[in-house]
């Protein structure tokens, strides 16, 4: 019943196994890949012909985890999987990236990619073995797929790279890097890294580019036995169009690439294109003319090709920089009154407004994954509304760029935060994109840096980040630093790299090309680490260092530290304790299991009032310490005073006052605040009490003056 082809191979001291012929047979391609006990299933389907006037490559990948692959059950009301959560959309857009340049161009048929985690072995992400299996389903599937292409994720660790790290050992890893690539080129490079230098993560990169070589071989030993026949497809010849819009529009894209304005430049370029349109696209006045679709495209490859040849020629590029130049650059901070931290990044015509806010552990995102449920205390989100680049949009939901670009800046940051022992918050940033014109996300990272020192967050180092493009031609190539939003639309690279003065944080790079070698990298790392500095200088303008204290809004915090079996005291049955606690004074108080107390109000008399009130249940009070307490019931031979949490003492009326007391109600009331000492306790373990050792305005303990002055005198 089955045709089952299977390859198998040892990779990074486990087995990789790719099968197909058993499951999904109605797929194009499918493709069963097991790595450790990871299993995914990914699947490739196209359609076999392009919808009437389709004009973009409609690709889409869905990576999906299911929670019987870990033996959970969802813990959503319904029981079952819904929305796609972050890990699931970025893992399609980590797999999407380095397939999409690899199909055939000019091909517009509609192709869906669907990977699906069967099993997850709690040991081996399962996004690596879904991005293998899905060029192994395309590869197999007969589309125009010019792959395959491989994966590896590369870890480091006592000077040494790690192949494949496990999770354990990503705990332990000063690099997350992900790189997808083909055999001769890399494809695709997404990473967190705790501030290494370029040379580590260049070599990093040609590691990971190495030992995914096996993979590649072996997903074209499986083709060779299970691919289907190959889909016959052949792109439109339109050299002799594009030689007549040459002849007719050239010169004026031309001058319209002159423009710097970005408004300006599109208004001319539209121009420039609407002219051909009349002239050569066909209507009822020119029935032979050219399909629009057709034409369009041959237009957008003139536009790229007066941009490119412009700049390998004259090394000028569309605003009058040079290749290596970075925009003009404002930097402020402090913009929003109420905010706890807030900058306001711009460069050229790209802005960002950076919001920081500062909370306490309820405010901890509860994040459900198949490895098991964690609490993240660091969240960033980006939002890019259609106004920032003057066009009308959809709002609602982010979208999949909004959460990578999000993601993106996430761990730019994340590497220079303080532990949360240092700095025991909750941190939100917003990033509220307000113009775009090249690299968004490189603004919010810059943004986001400032906006935490704003607020107070001791930033290990400010972070800043550029986003480098890439100009190849047959005859030479050049690195742009700080690409406009033309340069990415027209050029071969989008390379970003953030960090701090001594050492990259993250490193992403997308291409339209069919890869890139190590020496281009190699320049784009030299040349990004030099605008990297030139912006942190800039930004240096606006703060250099964290501001010493909190902002007037944001929460304060304090940490005290209590004995572990007394948790269950403080807690008190069913929360009745800790539920008063909070109500009476107004603060918030989070108990770890370790016996941590993060106790968080807006005041620091909320805050002390709390601290007390737990040391009360949590200690005893201190011989010979002073302590303010309420005067709670009054007798003939003394006062009763709640002086430390619940506890009472008396106060004897021969303590009361240096002077004689006939009767105590003359001097003391119920619910008098007073200031008493704790001499001890007597015979039958009653507490004692004094207020006359004790200056009731001051708090000084006068018996130790006493006996100062007695010393003095003898």
């Amino acid at each position: 019943m089955f045709d089952i082809k299977r390859k198998t191979i040892e990779w990074g001291g486990r087995t990789l196994t790719l099968e197909t012929g058993r499951m999904a047979r109605q797929a194009d391609g499918s493709v069963l890949a097991t790595y450790g006990e990871t299993m995914v299933l990914a699947t490739a389907v196209y359609a076999k012909s392009a919808k009437p006037g389709q004009d973009f490559f409609p690709l889409t990948v869905n990576y999906q985890e299911k929670y019987y692959a870990a033996g959970k059950i969802p813990g959503s009301f319904p029981r079952r999987e819904a929305a796609p959560s972050q890990k699931e959309t970025l893992t399609s857009r980590l797999i999407d990236r380095p397939i999409r340049p690899l199909f055939v161009e000019g091909f517009k048929n509609e192709v869906q990619v669907v990977a699906t985690v069967l099993a997850h072995d709690l040991e081996n992400d399962p996004d690596i073995v879904a991005m293998v299996a899905a060029s192994a389903a395309l590869v197999l599937s007969g589309a125009p797929f010019m792959g395959p292409i491989g994966g590896a994720r590369v870890g480091y660790a006592n000077g040494e790279y790690i192949l494949n790290p496990t999770l354990d050992q990503m705990k332990e890893s000063a690099m997350d890097l992900v790189v997808a690539g083909t055999s001769d080129a890399v494809m695709m490079v997404e990473s967190e890294i705790q501030e290494l230098s370029e040379e580590v993560v260049l070599g990093g990169v040609t590691f990971a580019h190495k030992a995914m070589q096996p993979v590649i071989d072996a997903i074209i030993e499986l083709a060779e036995h299970a691919a289907k026949e190959p889909f016959e497809f052949a792109p439109d010849d339109t050299e002799a169009l594009k030689a007549e819009a040459r002849k007719l529009v050239g010169a004026d894209l031309a001058s319209a690439y002159k423009i710097v304005a970005k408004g300006q430049r599109h208004d001319a370029v539209s121009q420039a294109k609407a002219k051909a349109v009349a002239a050569l696209a066909k209507s009822e006045a020119n029935p032979t003319g050219a399909d629009g679709q057709k034409l369009a495209g041959v237009l957008k490859e003139l536009e790229a090709e007066v941009v490119r040849r412009n700049i390998i020629e004259t090394g000028i590029r569309i605003d009058g920089r040079t290749v290596d130049k970075v925009r003009p650059i404002v930097s402020e901070v402090g913009v929003l009154t109420r905010a706890h931290g807030s900058a306001l990044f711009t460069r050229g015509e790209t802005q960002a407004l950076v919001v920081a806010t500062l909370g306490t552990g309820d405010d901890e995102q509860l994040i459900d994954a198949l490895e098991g449920k964690y609490y993240e205390r660091f969240l960033l989100h980006y939002n890019f509304p259609p106004f920032s680049v003057g066009e009308t949009g959809r709002m609602g939901a982010p979208g999949r760029r909004e959460v990578g670009h999000g993601k993106l800046a996430w761990r730019a940051v994340r590497p220079m935060l303080p532990s949360h022992d240092e700095f025991p918050y909750t941190l939100r940033l917003v990033s509220e994109v307000l113009e775009s014109n090249g690299s968004s996300s490189m603004a919010t990272v810059c943004g986001a840096s400032l906006a935490l020192m704003d607020a107070g967050v001791p930033l290990k180092k400010p972070v800043s980040g550029i986003a480098m493009g890439l100009i190849l031609e047959k005859d030479g190539f050049a690195v742009l630093s700080d690409i406009l939003g033309d340069e990415d639309h027209l050029g071969d690279m989008d390379f970003k790299v953030a960090g701090t003065e001594d050492g990259i944080t993250s490193l992403q790079m997308d291409i339209k090309i069919a890869g890139i070698t190590e020496e281009i990298m190699r320049k784009a790392l030299e040349q990004a680490k030099g605008g990297r500095q030139h912006i942190l200088g800039e930004m240096a303008k606006a703060m250099e260092a964290p501001r010493a204290e909190l902002g007037e809004f944001a929460p304060k915090i304090e940490t005290i530290k209590i004995p572990v079996d007394k948790i269950r005291e403080v807690i008190g049955s069913g929360g009745k304790v800790i539920r008063e606690i909070t109500a009476e004074t107004g603060a918030k108080v989070d108990i770890g299991e370790d016996g941590t107390i993060r106790i968080a109000a807006p005041d620091q008399a909320k805050i002390d009032a709390a601290r007390d009130w737990i040391k009360s249940i949590a200690s005893e009070p201190e011989l010979g310490a002073i302590y303010t307490g309420k005067v709670v019931k009054i007798v003939d031979f003394g006062a009763f005073v709640n002086f430390f949490g619940a506890k009472d003492g008396l106060v004897h009326v021969s303590q009361i006052s240096s002077e004689r007391v006939n009767k105590v109600s003359d001097v003391l009331q119920e619910g008098q605040s007073v200031k008493v000492k704790l001499l001890g306790f007597d015979d039958r373990g009653k507490t004692r009490l004094s207020m006359k050792v004790v200056d009731q305005e001051t708090g000084e303990d006068l018996s130790k003056k006493e006996s100062a002055g007695e010393d003095a005198e003898g």
